[in-house]
């Protein structure tokens, strides 16, 4: 519940001015680069299929006394800037608000800022790169590991996570956590060990590279050197916080149409609301995307790092709780 006399920000004025500098930094970094910045919608017509993100609703009224159409505020501007790839926009980036449901927290905020680009060209290890200089700009001394999502279980938990069966995952998770429930999904106990055992070790900058391909979203599937398929994409931790998340990009638009139905169906096995799919994104595809990498970062955590705040509301003018 909101307290009417507590109009103050959330943040110290300071922290904004380090905010602001940081906003300026992005932006020049990106113009060096000859990388355009678009600023696509918030409202969409269409809504992401994710069966994990969960779109805040609005409604569009022609008139006050006239029923209205739902509208969804944007979760990422991920589906309206490949539709400018496929304009031929060339290499652009976006630094603005997204919006995500029942997201509160220390490092959650149901209004945030993202920073999200595409690079025609790049494979993701180029697009690591180029993150990469773009953190240590901001982060001083910042260095990052590269460690692919089978030699980060190896190495911490002992085992192939490509190759594990069911019930090894099960038995691995209740060794590190509470996990009374049964679930018949592997990928279901692979995110609980990533998100609370391994990402909490991740203290050090690590890119992480090659997930499952079962967990490819909208990346490239390739073959591993070990003949496994995984997907072309990577995350980047610091200091146990999830800070980046890319891929090498998906293409092929009968594919894109797989995924999105298929994210439809686990939504209603889910029970959850099922939501108009963002079709002109295939038709996007179908009209051609160019081969390309991107990447969102989250911009309020990497301000986080760079002022050592340790909640997201010491780093935004008005927290959800004083919006």
């Amino acid at each position: 519940m909101h307290n009417e006399f507590d109009w103050q920000p959330s943040a110290t004025i300071a922290s904004l001015r380090g905010r602001a500098r940081m906003l300026a930094q992005v932006r020049a970094f990106f113009a060096a680069r000859q990388v355009m910045e678009v600023d696509t919608q918030i409202l969409s017509h269409c809504a992401v299929c994710d069966p994990f993100i969960d779109s805040i609703e609005a409604v569009f009224r022609p008139t006050p006394e006239q029923s209205g159409a739902p509208l969804y505020l944007q979760t990422s501007p991920e589906y309206a800037m490949k539709r400018l790839l496929a304009a031929g926009s060339g290499a652009i980036y976006q630094l603005g608000k997204v919006f995500r449901n029942g997201e509160v927290g220390s490092r959650h905020n149901p209004e945030f800022t993202m920073l999200e680009w595409y690079r025609p060209g790049f494979d993701e290890q180029q697009l690591i790169d180029e993150v990469e200089a773009l953190v240590a700009s901001m982060l001083p001394e910042f260095q990052a590991e590269r460690i692919s999502y089978r030699a980060l279980f190896q190495r911490e938990l002992g085992f192939d996570p490509h190759q594990a069966d069911l019930a090894t995952l099960q038995r691995i998770s209740r060794e590190h956590l509470d996990a009374p429930f049964e679930d018949e999904q592997r990928d279901t106990w692979l995110g609980l060990l990533m998100s609370h055992v391994l990402e909490p070790r991740l203290q050090q900058p690590t890119f992480v590279t090659d997930f499952p391909a079962s967990q490819a979203a909208l990346a490239r599937v390739y073959r591993d050197e070990q003949g496994v398929e995984v997907a072309a994409r990577f995350e980047l931790f610091v200091r146990g916080i999830e800070l980046a998340n890319g891929y090498r990009e998906l293409t092929d638009a009968a594919e894109q149409q797989r995924r999105l139905e298929l994210d439809q169906q686990q939504r209603g096995q889910l029970g959850l609301p099922q939501r108009p799919l963002e079709r002109r994104l295939v038709a996007a595809l179908q009209a051609g995307l160019p081969e390309c990498a991107g990447v969102a970062l989250g911009f309020d955590r990497l301000v986080m790092l760079a002022l050592g705040a340790p909640r997201i509301d010491q780093v935004i003018p008005f927290a959800f709780e004083r919006a």
